[in-house]
């Protein structure tokens, strides 16, 4: 009797394990199906950082509140750049606050893989959570210092009477949800990029300091010479962070097509950043 056996096409099979063939299947459901594991590292990302403090949370109020102390002092009254009609507290205040999420979002998610291998190699979970989780996270200290931004600025407009609000105050969420993704997108892809050369995390915080000044943070772009412009347009966070001051401090430029090049640059970066970080993911450990 011939022992060799005929497997019948038709069987049905469960699973199949193989390699996958495409890195483009993010899979977002599994990030979905991990929600849980999500929302604890965002609740250990507030909670631990400032635990074992006096002032706990308050920090997070005086960080900017120091900043734009400093700021009103050299770049108001002593390097007096202009900045318009608008109160220079609430002008920097709402800079500083915005550039703080996006650089600290930036630093942090470009660590991801080097600060997170000992965690990678132990056990599974999609990668993507971590980078995801600061994003979150910093969108929740942003909400409490922008609660501070807005009580000046309320004061501002109903007491002091100095600024006039625009409806863009609603395109907000939208401004925000752009620079979110950026800054995702670039810490993704420079994190990917640290599993090889190592040296790549040393310049990113002095990259991001530099980047601070090609963005008008500490000064309006019409201070710009029109020629010199075009140079800031080409960042895209300039048209974001014109349309934040002239929603709330009717300061600033508006610009459509600067702004639909800021949100399409954002979305090529975060796609590729995704794509990047899948493909190391799966190979990072061995190179960590």
């Amino acid at each position: 009797m011939n022992e060799n056996r005929v497997i019948n096409d038709n069987t049905e099979w469960d699973s199949v394990i193989g390699e996958q063939k495409s890195q483009l299947n993010f899979n977002f459901k599994e990030i979905w199906r991990y929600r849980d594991l999500l929302i604890l590292f965002v609740k250990r990302d507030i909670v631990t950082v400032y635990k074992q403090t006096i002032l706990g949370p308050i920090w997070f109020l005086l960080q900017p509140v120091f900043t734009t102390i400093i700021y009103v002092a050299i770049f108001g009254r002593v390097a007096k750049i202009p900045i318009g009609t608008a109160p220079p507290i609430l002008f920097y205040l709402g800079s500083v606050t915005l550039w703080n999420y996006f650089s600290d979002t930036l630093n942090i998610t470009s660590k991801t893989f080097t600060d997170n291998a000992t965690v990678f190699g132990k056990v599974y979970f999609p990668r993507l959570i971590l980078p995801l989780s600061k994003v979150l996270s910093g969108i929740i200290k942003l909400g409490i210092q922008f609660s501070l931004f807005f009580v000046v600025w309320i004061y501002y407009i109903f007491i002091n009477k100095q600024i006039t609000p625009t409806l863009y105050v609603f395109t907000f969420p939208l401004i925000l949800l752009t620079i979110a993704m950026l800054s995702l997108g670039v810490g993704i892809i420079i994190t990917s990029m640290t599993t090889k050369y190592r040296d790549l995390t040393f310049l990113v915080s002095f990259a991001v300091q530099l980047l601070m000044y090609a963005t008008p943070i500490i000064y309006p772009i019409s201070t710009v010479s029109a020629k010199n412009q075009i140079w800031l347009w080409l960042n895209p966070l300039t048209s974001l962070f014109e349309a934040f001051k002239f929603a709330f401090l009717g300061e600033g430029v508006v610009n459509f097509f600067w702004l639909s090049y800021s949100v399409l640059f954002t979305f090529v970066v975060t796609f590729i950043g995704i794509l990047v970080f899948n493909k190391v993911e799966k190979r990072f450990i061995d190179s960590v």
